[in-house]
């Protein structure tokens, strides 16, 4: 006859029985089978949610009293096993080459060495031919010994350098005096990434009856412009140049140049130009084509020029940054099939309201142009570099009175 058992009896034998475990557990489990639920598994199955196995086994384990042993695993033993000592050598010619997880994240050694290298050992290591396992075989081998090829990633930039603070706090002081100083303008200069010019999707949307058709591959494009752009911190003027070459130092000057031919007209009263940028090759501080024009230009103009570099893989604190997010949310949505379609959506772009000025360069800049030592001295002579932080802050002062 079987026990009517309450809910809360129920409840604390399933609980007992989950703080136990292996024999222990069958064996409580086919006691409270054979006590309220006349020693059937199914019924016992159906009010505990046990496994009916697992009571069968336990009931059989309290008949003899002898604990269940499972039955050795069947089939063909692992090679690893059935060839004596040949984990061994894999593992001395692995284990050297390899290396553990920095992060010690993954059970697994990342090894440079291929099932290939490992077998080719293996036979030189004195074991019959018959005994060697395929190459297969072996990737097998190699992961059930813990071995795990893994592909060489890029390492991680470094986030902060010791000059990083000390950086912070010079762009601030620098942006302070700048606007104490009436005579002073503040620009900030970045260029973007390149941009295909063909039917290639940007994937952004745009309202319209049907999806625009783009090409499924973005591969060779009509051509590619460069990027520039020249921002006016407090008239929020852009001013955005798209070359038709290479972003070398010559096109950055040259983009400077022509910013400052159309614009110094509405800046009569500076006389000191400061420019936010980054750490990008074009014009490092050691860039010497880059400082040479910039010299140039100081003298040409009459300007002192102060560069202002934010920290580096901090460059996203630099103004124009957040000018080219915009350009390229408002584009993204449309094929830019022509160099046409490009400037006239760059044109219609607008930060904090003001229509950007575009410009387009066809221009050919050659990279790899350097300036010689004994034609640097005397540019390198000119410039007034910061005492601690020399690389990122640079003056260079006029020598020549604008003749413009």
């Amino acid at each position: 006859m079987t026990v009517k058992l309450t809910q809360s009896a129920i409840d604390r034998f399933k609980q007992t029985a989950r703080s136990l475990a292996g024999p222990k557990k069958r064996q409580f489990q086919a006691n409270i089978a054979l006590e309220f639920c006349q020693g059937s598994a199914r019924l016992a199955e159906s009010m505990f949610g046990w496994g009916r196995r697992a009571i069968v086994v336990g009931i059989g384990e309290l008949d003899t009293g002898n604990t269940y042993q499972p039955r050795p695993s069947r089939g063909r033993p692992k090679t690893e096993d059935r060839v004596a000592g040949l984990e061994q050598v894999i593992r001395s010619f692995v284990d050297p080459r390899s290396q553990v997880d920095p992060k010690f994240q993954s059970p697994f050694i990342y090894t440079r060495v291929t099932a290939k290298a490992v077998l080719a050992a293996l036979g030189q290591s004195g074991f019959a031919v018959e005994d060697l396992p395929s190459q297969r075989t072996i990737r097998r081998i190699l992961n059930r010994l813990g071995y795990k090829l893994r592909r060489v990633r890029k390492s991680k930039p470094v986030k902060k350098i010791k000059e990083t603070d000390a950086l912070f706090g010079n762009v601030k002081l620098a942006h302070q005096q700048a606007d104490e100083d009436e005579h002073c303008l503040r620009i900030s200069i970045d260029s973007k990434a390149k941009v295909k010019i063909g039917d290639f999707s940007r994937r952004g949307r745009s309202r319209g009856r049907e999806n625009k058709k783009a090409l499924d591959h973005d591969m060779n494009p009509k051509a590619k412009l460069v990027p520039f752009g020249v921002l006016e911190i407090e008239s929020a003027q852009l001013f955005l140049v798209f070359g038709a070459s290479r972003e070398t130092s010559d096109f950055i000057a040259d983009c400077l140049e022509s910013w400052w031919d159309e614009r110094k007209a509405i800046y009569p009263h500076v006389r000191k130009l400061m420019i936010d940028l980054d750490n990008g090759p074009g014009i490092a501080s050691c860039r010497t084509p880059f400082m040479k024009r910039l010299v140039e230009f100081a003298d040409r103009h009459g300007l002192q020029i102060e560069l202002v570099y934010y920290p580096p893989y901090h460059s996203k604190y630099n103004a124009i940054e957040r000018c080219w997010g915009i350009l390229e949310e408002h584009w993204n949505g449309t094929l830019l099939n022509t160099i046409e379609t490009a400037l006239g959506w760059a044109k219609t772009m607008t930060w904090k309201g003001v229509s950007p000025i575009v410009r387009f360069v066809n221009k050919t800049y050659s990279t790899g142009v350097k300036v010689g030592k004994k034609a640097y001295a005397p540019i390198a002579r000119r410039l007034e570099r910061h005492e601690i932080l020399s690389d990122w802050s640079v003056t260079i002062q006029p020598q020549v009175a604008n003749s413009s």
